[in-house]
């Protein structure tokens, strides 16, 4: 295994190693920002959901650790405007990363692509100054596919780690709307 590694590190050409390494980055950042996102909305739509259910049983007001909390305390009286602002940077906090995530996605697989083209250049250029032969063509090949299955991996888990933080946090933002739409329906009762 190790052998067949350094085999590949000695053969790649540069620019593969480098998309290969870029790929590397782009999976651990891409993991921290999910599992960073994901617990961190997790443990707020617990908050929030805990506030919208004792707001429903009758509680006052909401939670004192619910988001709009902060927004009802500044203001003088609680209106709909103040509602849609707080509304407006929930939504805001709760999709940060989600761009990072999305770019991740959707660009990995041209990297990986990229490192794929100029391997199999590089490839048809040893064939050329050499009698190519076909274990040549299929070393080189195989060789230079392997920055698009990189591509391709860490793309499925960015596409996938943006589903499920979009999906969480339209859950979050629901929650927050429920409650604005239970403080607006006791005010004018």
């Amino acid at each position: 295994m190790i052998n067949n590694f350094i085999d590949f590190y000695l053969k790649s050409h540069p620019v593969t190693l480098g998309v290969l390494a870029l790929l590397s980055i782009y999976f651990i950042v891409l993991n921290w920002v999910f599992f960073y996102r994901y617990f961190s909305i997790n443990n707020w739509l617990k908050t929030e959901s805990n506030s919208l259910e004792s707001l429903l049983m009758g509680a006052s007001s909401v939670s004192d650790s619910s988001f709009l909390n902060n927004f009802i305390k500044t203001s003088s009286s609680v209106n709909k405007e103040i509602l849609d602002l707080a509304m407006l940077a929930a939504t805001k906090e709760a999709t940060k990363g989600l761009s990072l995530l999305s770019v991740f996605a959707s660009t990995t697989p041209f990297i990986g692509l990229f490192g794929t083209v100029v391997s199999i250049l590089d490839t048809f250029t040893h064939i050329g100054q050499s009698s190519g032969s076909m274990s040549i063509i299929s070393g080189g090949v195989s060789d230079a596919l392997i920055a698009t299955a990189a591509g391709i991996f860490v793309a499925i888990f960015a596409y996938s780690y943006h589903q499920i933080l979009k999906r969480s946090s339209f859950e979050l933002v629901g929650f927050i709307q429920m409650q604005s739409e239970a403080i607006l329906a006791r005010k004018n009762n």
